[in-house]
């Protein structure tokens, strides 16, 4: 049997494992990414793409590339719900914070919008930046078993071509190989939920809609039609290029048979949610899908920790599933890479389940309860299932009728899809995610209370655990996101007039730990300017106070003001966080330790 010896072994090359190879590579890691498969995803799948997540991307160096391949946030504007495209319109929802009451929320809190990324135009992308970082990629590899000890991890593979076998020794492992995990299985991580809460279809096809869609462009419209109280109504159709490519999503219960997939059938489906009988239509592909909710009770076993659908499954509503993926990684690479480099204790890995399981139980939660609140609409609109189509008309006409039944009916329709809000302008839960863990050393501060409701609004802070505030800085003639002087692979600090100690600091402590680090001054004076003095609003420190950021653009500590020690400050702080001593160090012996004296700061 062939034997690889390689640092760190991915398994599974979609959104997270693909996005963690090129971070991990980044960072100057040899990784080896495999996946069964012949090459990424053959299929649109998941497209929404959240700012955190072009983030992540403008991290990597990749985002304009995913624009390329994207629908832009212009023509994501409306939800459209109607009996069909050629039928009557129910109603509009201004989506994906492109609305005149949402737009200024999402400009004001990332430099990067979000667009519509196909997974099966996105993965190639990441793929691409993957190898030309440095990483392996192997497709058409399955893992037949992995096993670890507390020297290493042992994974057994099997070249789907030729058979071969091939023995993986690696020091650390990831598994991102999907919601049949391997990795999940022989490593035992315990899971909590239900599978097959429901069955779907995604139907691929290529119609041109233009005619009905162009006017009131869009990525989801919901196609509502007598007889059907499903999540999805009658089908949802979403676009995967405007206005000629779509997948068309449909429900169906098992109980009552399989549904009939050929292309007959399906495309006399398509055409009953268009409302033209001859309208051409093409079948590219049909599969089907369950609906599921269950995440991981820990992320973390030893020297192997799982991402992506391996760690949480729930429906797409919300647009969760690869922006959690590909934010997964971005947490993991930086600390993974540290370890590997002997930069940190092996302790740290555990953060990154101490950080990411409360947001995937938080996305699968969220999710699901978007799923239930689409049942409103159908019970505005009069529909249940399994009613006529002659009960059906003469609910939606009582709908629209000058009556007292019917003026209820539609402030109820109405309400109805003002909670869509919670699904397809839900700002918080992309953007608010807040970490509790020994990476992160807190100040003594609370997180503000939110002064607006914390699912639909993005609260920024600077408290610890939070992530870096957005707030554009000027440096000559460039206009840069301060997100853009943090990160990379690089610790950050971000201070003031007077906060030049705090660089000098950073650069000494980095030293002393062998860590990349990078101290920036916004003043006048400097060639970072706070020209809209939005940094100053949104940074809840004095100028001479710092706020230090990790790789992954979280807040790690911050202080007030500038202290008589900023060496010893930070020393402890980067001791707390890397559970280990600088080098030539005696003063402190345990992460422990340098907890205490942290608190005593």
């Amino acid at each position: 049997m062939r034997q690889i010896r390689v640092p760190v072994l991915v398994v599974g090359a979609g959104p997270a494992g693909l996005t963690t190879a090129a971070l991990l590579a980044k960072y100057g890691v040899e990784v080896l990414a495999i996946t069964r498969y012949p090459g990424t995803a053959h299929s649109p799948r998941a497209h929404i793409t959240n700012q955190r997540t072009i983030e992540v991307f403008r991290d990597l160096g990749i985002e304009e590339r995913v624009r390329g391949i994207a629908t832009s946030n212009q023509l994501m504007t409306n939800n459209v719900w109607a009996t069909s495209f050629t039928g009557t319109e129910l109603g509009r929802l201004q989506t994906w914070g492109t609305g005149e009451k949402r737009k200024a929320d999402y400009e004001m809190a990332s430099p990067s919008e979000m667009c519509n990324a196909p997974q099966h135009l996105l993965e190639p992308v990441i793929l691409t930046a993957a190898r030309e970082f440095g990483a392996q990629v192997l497709f058409n590899t399955e893992l037949v078993s992995i096993r670890q000890t507390e020297e290493a991890v042992f994974s057994r593979l099997v070249d789907r071509v030729t058979g071969e076998e091939i023995e993986v020794i690696s020091d650390y492992a990831v598994g991102a190989d999907g919601a049949q995990s391997v990795v999940v299985k022989d490593l035992g991580f315990e899971l909590e939920g239900e599978m097959g809460l429901g069955c779907a279809l995604n139907c691929w096809l290529e119609v041109d809609l233009s005619q009905y869609c162009a006017h009131r462009p869009g990525v989801l419209y919901w196609m509502y039609q007598p007889g059907r109280d499903y999540w999805v109504g009658s089908g949802v159709w979403i676009s995967v290029r405007p206005w000629n490519e779509w997948v068309m999503v449909s429900m169906y219960n098992p109980d009552e048979g399989e549904p009939d997939l050929s292309d007959e059938a399906v495309i006399a489906r398509a055409r009953a949610t268009i409302g033209d009988p001859d309208i051409p239509v093409r079948v590219k592909s049909v599969s089907k899908w369950t609906i599921n909710r269950m995440y991981a009770r820990s992320m973390v076993k030893g020297r192997v920790a799982i991402a992506g659908d391996a760690a949480h499954r729930h429906p797409p509503a919300n647009g969760l599933g690869s922006n959690t993926s590909v934010q997964d990684a971005f947490n993991l690479a930086w600390k993974l890479a540290l370890i590997v480099k002997g930069q940190a204790a092996p302790s740290l890995l555990q953060t990154y389940s101490d950080e990411r399981q409360p947001v995937a139980e938080q996305v699968v939660t969220r999710a699901i309860k978007s799923v239930g609140e689409m049942l409103p609409i159908s019970q505005a609109l009069g529909f249940s299932d399994g009613q006529s189509v002659q009960d059906g008309q003469a609910a939606l006409t009582e709908l629209f009728s000058d009556s007292d039944i019917g003026r209820k009916r539609r402030k109820e329709l109405a309400s109805a899809i003002d909670l869509q809000n919670y699904q397809f302008n839900c700002h918080g839960v992309e953007l608010g995610q807040r970490y509790t863990s020994s990476a992160v050393v807190r100040d003594g501060a609370r997180f503000p209370e939110p002064s607006r409701d914390a699912e639909l609004y993005y609260h920024p802070t600077t408290t610890p655990g939070a992530y870096i505030p957005h707030a554009w800085i000027q440096q000559g003639t460039d206009r840069l996101s301060t997100l853009d002087l943090v990160g990379r692979g690089s610790f950050g600090l971000l201070t003031g007039a007077g906060g030049q100690p705090w660089v000098d600091a950073l650069q000494q402590v980095g030293d002393e730990f062998g860590v990349s680090t990078n101290g920036v001054v916004i003043a006048h004076g400097t060639p970072n300017l706070d020209v809209y003095g939005r940094w100053a609003d949104l940074r809840e420190i004095e100028d001479n106070g710092c706020i230090l950021v990790r790789p992954d653009r979280f807040i790690a500590f911050r202080a007030n003001e500038l202290v008589a020690d900023p060496v010893g400050a930070l020393r402890r702080v980067f001791a707390q966080i890397l559970g280990r001593q600088p080098r030539g160090a005696s003063a402190l012996t345990s992460r422990a330790a340098a907890q205490a004296l942290v608190e005593r700061e």
